[in-house]
């Protein structure tokens, strides 16, 4: 009977504090996982949300790099760590909906983590090499099918997103192409100015200046909207592929469990720092988009989340993309 009363005043205790906890948050600094390697795009996203929400919550936040695995390594130690808003992590589409039914993971994807809010949006651009005949999109297609199997694609690893693009435009062309894999943009796009492939699917802020160039041509943007950074580029709806569209997005996530409290004090954090005209600008900057104030809410990462995976989850498994190491 004792040991069944202290049980019971445990259990009470917790309980009880959990509430005074998520008050007192964040008495600590905030570790900030961001599951790929320093310098990229989801790094560069995680330093300016963590430098601008420090001063909201009043707490330093840490930025942890872990990378590997597409970026669900990192994103395991989020699901797995204790439901304190202590540990945070900046997820994208990579990791949060291509690694779902690729790796052999230890959480679920959808139901391991509390959304906390969408973040940036940045564009993919269907490229390809200055060699091309074809000067559209609706031209490219045709190219495509005139020489089935033999179109060379550079992907940047198993089931990202540019691989899980091309693969998209590949079955709405009708086609088949041959994936490239490259360890990183970088060398795909110094291949595709070189020559020596012919498609890709990148992201439009670090391809524009290639372009721009004369050195690779871009046929449109992945996006039901224009991009601002190049507003003379046409949607893939406008350029003749009706629906094929993917945008490239961000978002921030706590372990699942963590108190609804907390998960507030963080989305604030996240809505005061995309009011910041300087943040703003700095998005800008590097050609990522801010979503809609009504668009940060946790219910609505939760909902586009959500409704990623469903549309992009059979694709991948149709395709039979297999993933060879991390």
């Amino acid at each position: 009977m004792r040991k069944r009363l202290l049980i019971a005043a445990t259990v009470l205790a917790a309980a009880l504090a959990g509430p005074v906890l998520a008050q007192d948050y964040p008495s600590r600094p905030i570790t900030m996982i961001a599951p790929f390697p320093a310098g990229g795009p989801t790094d560069t996203v995680a330093r300016i949300m963590a430098d601008r929400m420090k001063v909201s919550l009043g707490q330093s936040i840490i930025i942890e790099n872990v990378s590997g695995a597409g970026g669900t390594i990192g994103m395991g130690r989020v699901a797995h760590a204790a439901p304190d808003g202590y540990t945070i992590g900046v997820g994208n589409w990579t990791n949060q909906v291509g690694g779902g039914p690729l790796y052999p993971l230890s959480f679920d994807v959808l139901k391991d983590f509390e959304p906390v809010a969408l973040l940036t949006v940045s564009q993919l651009l269907i490229l390809g090499k200055t060699g091309l005949p074809a000067n559209n999109l609706k031209d490219l297609m045709a190219w495509i099918k005139t020489n089935q199997g033999k179109v060379t694609a550079a992907t940047v690893g198993a089931g990202s997103a540019a691989h899980i693009c091309l693969v998209y435009l590949q079955n709405y062309v009708g086609a088949t192409f041959q994936f490239v894999p490259y360890r990183g943009g970088a060398p795909a796009l110094q291949d595709l100015v070189a020559g020596q492939i012919d498609l890709s699917c990148l992201e439009a802020a670090s391809s524009m200046p290639q372009v721009r160039a004369g050195k690779m041509k871009a046929f449109a943007v992945m996006s039901k909207q224009r991009w601002f950074g190049a507003p003379e580029i046409p949607t893939a709806d406008e350029a003749g592929a009706a629906g094929v569209n993917m945008p490239f997005w961000h978002g921030l996530w706590a372990p699942k469990g963590t108190p609804r409290e907390v998960v507030a004090k963080l989305n604030a954090a996240v809505v005061e720092a995309f009011a910041d005209p300087a943040v703003r600008a700095q998005f800008a900057k590097i050609g990522h988009e801010i979503p809609p104030r009504e668009e940060l809410t946790p219910q609505a990462l939760h909902a586009y989340h959500k409704a990623e995976a469903e549309k992009w989850w059979p694709i991948i498994k149709d395709a039979n993309v297999k993933v060879e190491g991390n």
